[in-house]
């Protein structure tokens, strides 16, 4: 299989390329900076120009595309930017997905598609979206791909969770902190908290590639969901810390705004049902086992 690969050079975008080629696959990756290997194509999605030639026999295309949802502080011109870096490079790749008559089109979302105000329900992929800026802009980032899925591309929106992996994302930034005994939980610690290790969602993404019956939404998070609190707890015994702090629901808005109760104070109990039924096998099923293998 030829799969064209956008965002390749993130968390998860550097680990599905190395992943796809293990696995025997072709690999060819859009940059945006002058291309300076053989299998790397320049495009640029804010002027939607993209080198047709990147496409040519290609049967699939991952668009892992969009800036850190965390990465900086909520102003108006930096959700802008999460909603452009996300919505435009969708519009485009789905676009040239249809004329170029490519099979799969798998495009990223998150699972804050469904809001964070769902309480301890159980959230499938037949749930429908929530309120709120993140949930608004997951909606309208896979709309994005209807051009594809219109013209009959198989398309698969990943609703994922927090990826677990010590170099990057999340607990990146949490390691240096519980490793220096200042861990805790934050705000009651009763709210859900989606999250998937990075060999389950890249192993996730592959699955989804190749098995022709996978299409339309698809839960990538772990099948066992657990509470701010029972993560915390998971957290610092992996690492053999302590967790004895609370961070207060007040602190967290006054430190990083709207974010704070989009994505930190709240979250979905989602779980994998789609992945599951199609007969996935996750590599780290529970927290415990997610957390001693990023961290161990």
């Amino acid at each position: 299989m030829l799969v064209v690969v956008a965002g390749s050079s993130g968390l998860i975008g550097t680990a599905l390329v190395a992943a796809l080629r293990r696995e025997g696959h072709q690999v060819s990756r859009l940059v945006r900076r002058p291309s300076a290997a053989p299998d790397e194509f320049t495009w640029d999605p804010a002027r939607a120009q993209l080198d047709q030639r990147a496409l040519r026999g290609a049967d699939a295309i991952v668009n892992l595309c969009g800036a850190g949802i965390g990465a900086r502080r909520w102003t108006g011109t930096y959700k802008q930017e999460l909603r452009d870096s996300r919505i435009t490079p969708t519009d485009v790749l789905s676009a040239a997905a249809a004329s170029a008559g490519v099979e799969t089109l798998v495009n990223a979302s998150g699972a804050h598609f469904y809001g964070g105000a769902t309480g301890d329900a159980v959230i499938d992929e037949s749930a429908s979206g929530g309120s709120g800026f993140l949930a608004e802009l997951c909606r309208d980032w896979e709309a994005a791909t209807t051009p594809a899925s219109a013209a009959g591309v198989r398309t698969i929106l990943l609703r994922s969770a927090v990826v677990l992996a010590r170099n990057g994302g999340m607990l990146g930034q949490l390691h240096p902190l519980f490793w220096l005994g200042l861990g805790g939980r934050l705000g009651s610690g009763r709210q859900y908290m989606p999250w998937i290790s990075l060999d389950d969602a890249v192993a996730a993404i592959v699955f989804a590639l190749t098995t022709p019956d996978v299409s339309g939404p698809v839960n990538v998070v772990g099948p066992a969901p657990v509470t701010n609190a029972e993560f915390t707890r998971a957290l610092g015994h992996a690492m053999h810390r302590p967790t004895p702090f609370i961070v207060p629901g007040f602190a967290l808005r006054a430190l990083v705004g709207e974010f704070a109760d989009e994505a930190i104070l709240g979250g979905p109990r989602a779980i994998p049902a789609v992945l599951e039924d199609a007969g996935f096998t996750f590599a780290h099923p529970t927290i415990g086992a997610a957390l001693a293998a990023a961290v161990g």
